[in-house]
């Protein structure tokens, strides 16, 4: 690999790193399931890769990722039309555009809620993180937590409520710009 591809690989993977999560939340707003969530953005991501050279000192990357994956998302509708589960590409359209406008605030929330979690006491936190891992079950972490599953979802509760107003009250003091 040249100097030059490599630095245009390590710009890539800097951009696309930093707004991966903004890029996610968007995908996964478009298409009914996570695992297809997962599918369209690594197809999107391989489009944006390629097509990286074609990209322009000045353009919101963020912007252009939003694109690409929208027209992934299009795609992925049209080739299941027939499943019942699937928004029509107008609904889609309509939330696609929606989305990139509360795309500022949902960042804003985001970030706040990171900065939230990361004030809960560590074995607070690493249980709610285990909580919400994609192949966790619930009453594995309630009896690693040495709760009842019941027991389990009324601390989550808890916990949730707790995140919730410290999110409320970040934003409300204007601390996440």
């Amino acid at each position: 690999m040249t100097p030059v591809e490599q630095q245009q690989q390590e710009r890539f993977l800097r951009l696309f790193s930093a707004h991966e999560p903004a890029i996610r939340a968007f995908v996964r707003r478009l298409v009914p399931s996570r695992a297809d969530a997962d599918d369209v953005l690594q197809e999107a991501a391989l489009v944006l890769w390629d097509k990286f050279d074609e990209f322009r000192d000045g353009l919101e990357f963020r912007a252009w990722a939003f694109g690409v994956a929208r027209f992934k998302v299009l795609s992925w509708l049209r080739d299941r039309r027939r499943d019942r589960l699937v928004l029509s590409e107008e609904v889609v359209e309509l939330i696609a555009i929606e989305t990139e406008k509360d795309e500022p605030h949902l960042a804003r929330q985001r970030t706040t809620l990171e900065l939230c979690v990361e004030k809960l006491a560590p074995p607070q936190r690493d249980l709610l993180l285990a909580a919400y891992q994609p192949d966790s079950r619930i009453h594995e972490v309630a009896a690693n937590s040495g709760r009842t599953v019941a027991g389990f979802y009324q601390w989550l509760h808890r916990i949730r409520q707790m995140l919730l107003e410290c999110v409320r009250r970040e934003l409300k003091q204007g601390f996440i710009q």
